[in-house]
């Protein structure tokens, strides 16, 4: 009976620790700039299914309380096997909120069959979730969902980028706040 007890006990302090992780925070939690590395996974490319990323992200209030973010990426994923391309990706978008006071959509044009990008993010407990789609050449959709949550420690990242449904690459890595 005793070691169910203390079993109890222990599951109980368990849970109750992870509860304040599980707290909603706002949109000032995010803030600042986050710099870390993440390992992405491809099922579209035989030599580098497996590759490392080195990324930052920076997240800035707006006036009409909304948010920029600003995100760089350092990709090595084409060349030779042993000699990755080093290439970097750079995407900066700005948000506006919508009704709902934990979504906000993008700024800027929106029209899917011009070629140009649909994204919106979402607020959830202490998970920030950016939305995007785009038409691709053959008329389907390409579509990137960046999971950003603040832990104890930082903010973990975890990426899919899916075509017409098809998961086509994953990215999983923890980022830390810099002081910048």
């Amino acid at each position: 009976m005793r070691r169910i007890f203390g079993l109890a006990i222990v599951v109980f302090g368990i849970s109750t620790m992870a509860l304040p992780a599980m707290a909603e925070v706002g949109l000032k939690a995010f803030e600042g700039v986050w710099e870390g590395t993440a390992i992405s996974e491809s099922n579209t490319s035989l030599n580098f299914a497996l590759t490392s990323r080195d990324m930052d992200v920076e997240i800035r209030p707006t006036a009409d309380r909304g948010f920029m973010i600003n995100w760089r990426t350092l990709l090595r994923q084409d060349g030779e096997p042993g000699k990755p391309d080093e290439v970097v990706r750079e995407t900066k978008r700005q948000y506006v909120p919508t009704e709902n006071k934990k979504i906000w959509h993008a700024t800027g044009k929106s029209d899917l069959l011009s070629g140009d990008t649909v994204s919106w993010a979402v607020l959830k407990g202490q998970k920030l979730t950016i939305y995007s789609v785009a038409m691709n050449k053959s008329g389907g959709y390409d579509m990137l969902v960046y999971d950003r949550t603040l832990t104890g420690l930082g903010m973990k990242l975890e990426f899919k980028a899916l075509r017409n449904g098809n998961l086509r690459r994953t990215a999983s890595g923890t980022l830390i706040r810099s002081g910048k």
